[in-house]
This record gives C-alpha cells, structure tokens and sequence, in this order.
C-alpha cells in the first residue's frame, strides 16, 4: 500500500488528499470529514481500513477551512467549491486513481457528496452520519440534498443520532439507497467499532459489484 499527502488548490484555498493505493487498486473511494470534526473519527477511520483492504484506492479530503486550522467550516457553497477540484485532480490526468468511484463523507461531507453529484457523476455514495435537520429541529429538513445522492448509495447512521434518525433517514431515502444503522449517536464511540466494521464490510460487498464506467 503506497501512502501519500497531495496539497490541491482549490477556489477556498489549499486542500490536502490522504491517498493510500495499492498496487491494483479495483476502484477508488474519496471521503471527506465533518464540520466539526478532523480526520480522525471512528467511522472515517473504519471506512478506510474496510476499503483498503478489499483492493480499493482510499483518499481522504481535508477541507481548506480545516488545513488553514480554522475551527469552524465555512458556508456549503465554499466546501463544494474546493470539494469537486480536489475529487477531479485525483481522478484525472497523470497517476489518476481508477473508476468506479464512490464519493461520501461523514456528516457535513456526505452532504458535500450528495450536492456535487451531478457535476461528478460518481458511481456510488457512502454516507456516514447524515445529518438531515438540525438537532431538535425536524421542520428544518434537508431532505432535498439526501434525495440527490449518488445511485446506489449506502447510509450508515446511528441509531441515536440527533441529526436524524434511522427513521427519518428512512423516510426520505431516494430509490437506489440502502440505511443500515449501527449502534451510537452523530458521532460514533470506540464501542461502535465492531458493529460498523460490520456495516462497511456490507456496503463494502454491496457497492464493490458495479461494473466499471
């Protein structure tokens, strides 16, 4: 597994991408953090371990908000700006890792992932922890931006999780999208980790069939 760090420019400053690629790599996963989070949470931590090991090429993308150490995120707009040049500048040109490509995050970044679909046309999605409303607030909905992931995607949420149940997430999943639910809240504790290992090997063997484009 050959590891590197790529500094990308982007229109909200400079971005970095966390790439781990094995020789062969079957495929390509790119993830990105939340908005209040770094790189190091469990589920991210997991996806990857998951990924790599079946074959698949990891990137990992560190918003330019958070490599500038700033400690809150900017507006939507300003993430899917720097989101898509930095998924293009991995995918494309010299060295580019290979299709299929499934595009997520966790939080904040699995609704980078569902906004920018159309402008990527990604082969799948893997979002961890969407947030659909507001914690306490269910009349502020953002199902508009879960009906416009990638087909298929899986969600993983957890079954506490203020920003929207698996209930919730339920009963807005768009057609091509599967909900599993793993134990914890938004964030998931270090004794969630088995049970979401267990979700991303199952998303894992759900996505890895797609036929190459």
């Amino acid at each position: 597994m050959r590891e590197s760090v790529r500094i990308i420019e982007t229109p909200a400053g400079q971005g970095r991408a966390h790439v781990c690629r094995p020789p062969h790599p079957r495929g390509t996963v790119i993830l990105s953090h939340g908005a209040g989070g770094g790189l190091g949470a469990l589920d991210l931590a997991v996806a990857r371990d998951v990924f790599t090991s079946s074959g698949w090429a990891h990137v990992l993308i560190e918003q330019p908000w958070l490599v500038a150490g700033r400690r809150i995120a900017g507006p939507p707009r300003t993430l899917d700006a720097a989101w898509v040049p930095m998924v293009e500048a991995v995918t494309s040109g010299r060295g580019a890792l290979p299709r299929p490509l499934i595009v997520g995050g966790r939080s904040a970044g699995a609704r980078v992932a569902c906004r920018t679909a159309a402008s990527l046309a990604p082969d799948a999605g893997l979002l961890l922890s969407f947030p659909l409303h507001p914690p306490g607030k269910p009349d502020r909905m953002r199902s508009e931006e879960l009906a416009c992931a990638p087909v298929p995607s899986v969600v993983i949420q957890g079954e506490r999780d203020p920003f929207g149940t698996p209930d919730e997430i339920a009963a807005h999943l768009p057609g091509g999208a599967s909900l599993l639910t793993v134990p914890g809240a938004h964030s998931f504790p270090t004794g969630s980790q088995a049970a979401l290992a267990v979700a991303l090997t199952e998303a894992e063997a759900s996505l890895g069939g797609m036929p190459l484009r």
